[in-house]
């Protein structure tokens, strides 16, 4: 879509927010150019990033960022070689990361599979540093496909967030809609 259209899109909904998500959308040809438009008519912009890619003064109220953890990384053999080692090499950019929270109001999030891989979301907070990365900035919240996965694995995730103070994130869209394609 032309950005004109997707402006005249956004403003047929009687809301001030506006999420640019979608795969990476720091890699979407013109990002910046419609994050400035909808920026100019006072919306309030969220921009959800891997954080593999450094923000270049974008037009940002929030930067809510997801790096990739190891568990993003697919099995060899369900993809192409190449695809996995361009992966490993550029799914955690801390200097990258530096860049978004430097400049922007931000919250790191991590979807978490399994316990194992709080040891790694705290090895990446420490390589950022922690002059950058107040807890309270921090989301955690358990992966799953249905809300009996979702609560089963809630509690070790609070109890950890109550002792580190992060921040506990439900899946809503897990909660409200199921396994859906689209939410």
């Amino acid at each position: 879509m032309a950005i004109e259209d997707i402006v005249a899109e956004v403003d047929k909904h009687p809301t001030r927010y506006v999420v640019l998500t979608g795969g990476e959308p720091m890699v979407a040809k013109g990002i910046h150019e419609l994050a400035a438009v909808l920026h100019e008519k006072g919306k309030h912009i969220t921009i959800e990033t891997a954080a593999t890619i450094a923000p270049v003064g974008i037009a940002c109220d929030l930067a809510s960022l997801s790096p990739k953890l190891s568990n993003s990384t697919p099995e060899a053999g369900t993809i192409e070689i190449a695809w996995i080692q361009r992966h490993e090499e550029r799914r955690l950019q801390p200097e990258v990361i530096r860049d978004w929270i430097g400049a922007y109001h931000h919250q790191l999030k991590f979807v978490v599979s399994e316990d194992s891989q709080i040891a790694e979301i705290e090895a990446l907070l420490a390589k950022v540093g922690p002059e950058y990365t107040r807890p309270d900035r921090v989301q955690l919240m358990p992966e799953g496909r249905s809300v009996d996965e979702l609560r089963h694995k809630a509690s070790s995730l609070l109890d950890l967030c109550k002792q580190k103070g992060y921040r506990y994130c439900s899946r809503l869209h897990i909660e409200l809609f199921g396994n859906t394609r689209g939410t």
